[in-house]
Parts: C-alpha cells; sequence; structure tokens
C-alpha cells in the first residue's frame, strides 16, 4: 500500500467542520508545494548561519553516538505514525508526510505542520470520516501529556530551583507553572466537547505520547553522557528531565541560558557542558535541514511529474 493508496478510520464517523467541506480539496492542492518551497528557503537561509567547518570539527565518529542521535530525531515522527496506524490503518507510505509535519513545525511555524499533514489526509487518501478531529485529538493530547509531566517535574524539582540562584524570576517561574496546569485543567474539564475519538483510542495516543517523551529524555541523556563520559549519565538524565520542564513553561525567558547554567552549576565543567549542549541541538537541527531538503525537494518532483 503506498502513501496515495486508501485507508480506513474504524469506528469513526466523525465529519470536518462545515468551513472545511465547503472549501472543497482545492486548497489542499497547493498548500504541500507551497510548504515544501518554504522549508526549502528556510533550509538555504539557516544553512548560510551555520558554521559547518566548526560542527564538522566537534563531530563524534562514534557509531553508537550517531545511532542515538538518529533514534532521537525520529522518535517522535515513528510515535505519530504508531498512533495513525491505530486510527488509520496509516501505511508505511505515510511516514514521510509525518517528516514533512516534524519539519514545518520546527523550522517554519508551530502547528503549521498539523495544517499540511491535514491537507496531506484529504488529498492523499479515501477516509470513511473526517480526519480533522483525529489530528486535533492527537495534538491536544500531546499538549496535555506533556503539560502534566511538566507538572510532575515541577513538584520534583521546585526545591533545587529555589536553591540555585541561576537568575530564575520566581514570579515568571510560579505564573508559567500555574499557567500550565489551568490549561490542563481546562483540557481536563472540556474533554468531552474537546475530543472526538472514542475513549479507548485517547488512551492509546496519551499512553504513545508519555512513552515518545521519557524516551526521548532518555536518549537526549544518552546522547551527552556519550559526548562527555566523564559526566555521570544520572546528571544527564537529571538535566534531561529539567530541560523537558523549561521547555514547557512559557513564561520564562532565555531557557536555553538558564539550563546552561542549571547544567554548570550541577556539574562543572562549563566550557564542555556548554560545547555537548550546543552540539546535540545543533545536529537536531541539522537534521531538520537535510529531512526538510529531501521531503521539500520529493513533494515538489511528486507535484511536477502529476503534472
Amino acid at each position: 500500500m503506498t502513501a496515495h493508496a486508501a485507508f480506513e478510520v474504524p469506528g469513526n464517523r466523525i465529519i470536518d467542520p462545515e468551513p472545511l467541506v465547503r472549501t472543497g480539496r482545492s486548497w489542499t492542492k497547493w498548500i504541500g508545494p507551497v510548504i515544501s518551497v518554504l522549508i526549502l528557503a528556510s533550509v538555504v537561509y539557516q544553512l548560510r548561519q551555520m558554521d559547518v567547518r566548526r560542527l564538522a570539527a566537534l563531530m563524534p565518529s562514534s557509531p553508537v553516538f550517531w545511532t542515538v542521535i538518529v533514534a532521537y530525531y525520529f522518535a517522535g515522527p515513528i510515535s505519530e505514525w504508531i498512533i495513525f496506524r491505530r486510527i488509520w490503518s496509516l501505511p508505511v507510505g505515510g511516514f514521510p508526510a509525518l517528516l514533512r509535519k516534524l519539519v514545518s513545525n520546527e523550522i517554519l511555524l508551530g502547528y503549521l505542520g498539523e495544517v499540511y499533514f491535514y491537507a496531506w489526509a484529504r488529498r492523499h487518501a479515501q477516509i470513511s470520516a473526517a480526519p480533522f478531529g483525529a489530528i486535533k485529538d492527537v495534538t491536544i493530547l500531546s499538549a496535555l501529556t506533556g503539560n502534566l509531566f511538566t507538572l510532575l517535574m515541577v513538584a520534583v524539582a521546585a526545591p533545587l530551583f529555589g536553591e540555585l540562584h541561576l537568575g530564575m524570576n520566581s514570579r515568571a517561574f510560579v505564573g508559567s507553572t500555574v499557567f500550565v496546569l489551568l490549561l490542563s485543567a481546562a483540557m481536563l474539564l472540556l474533554r468531552k466537547r474537546l475530543f472526538t475519538l472514542p475513549k479507548r483510542e485517547l488512551w492509546f495516543v496519551t499512553f504513545v505520547h508519555s512513552a515518545r517523551i521519557v524516551v526521548m529524555m532518555l536518549l537526549a541523556a544518552t546522547a551527552w553522557h556519550l559526548l562527555l563520559p566523564s559526566v555521570a549519565l544520572t546528571w544527564w538524565l537529571l538535566l534531561g528531565t529539567l530541560r523537558q520542564l523549561l521547555s514547557r513553561l512559557p513564561f520564562l525567558p532565555n531557557k536555553d541560558v538558564v539550563f546552561a547554567g542549571l547544567a554548570t552549576f550541577l556539574v562543572g565543567s562549563e566550557h564542555e557542558i556548554a560545547s555537548a549542549i550546543a552540539l546535540f541541538s545543533t545536529l537536531i537541527l541539522g537534521g531538520h535541514l537535510l529531512v526538510g531538503a529531501c521531503v521539500g525537494l520529493s513533494e515538489l518532483a511528486r507535484e511536477g511529474h502529476q503534472e
């Protein structure tokens, strides 16, 4: 079965919102190529800003490290493929669409990837019910699961933050935590209106999102440990957990600076830790640019062939 083949949505009879149905599929014909062009333009622009020589000099040669980096990068799209495989019986041929979704969100604009994936589902698949509800539920549950993990981490790490004096504004920290708590509570209270998938599917999606968060934190910690073996893996696991926490708090400025300060205070070796964290982040960005170039060119090539 290819990406253009039909797949079904078992037991799902929800239809798309009327404005989306009324516009038909005309907009889905051009949204894919437009996003692909934007991805390629962003790739070219960011490559000009990247110090490729310095990055190449810092790259380790360990195959284990590169295996961990690749696993970390693809953990998100693989988890989403598992989810939509369950909901839609999505074939393997649909995986590139999830990669475009990831790259669109990361190097263009948050949630633009969901728009692209919806357009792809409308155009390239015959679904027994509309894809809007499933994509919406999966996206909301991703945010809700991340928020709940963040609140759990706040409860564990709050005393640590108070003792480190890392320059974080306490009001911003408390305000961010309250915001996440209220947003999560609102999602739970309005779940009957927000969600359209059956309860059993919602629990499955939540489980996969939770597993993804844990796996990605473990992989990030392992990658940092391989870069700096002298630093115990347990410290990197703690730092990975706190990095996840900081990434979810909306009112804290300069999160990367705060995280670097936290890592330095806890572990020491400021220059080495900063370099390891910077290299990891740069490699992930490089992965986005490489995948973005590949999926962008393949999308445009396919559109040109179809014409």
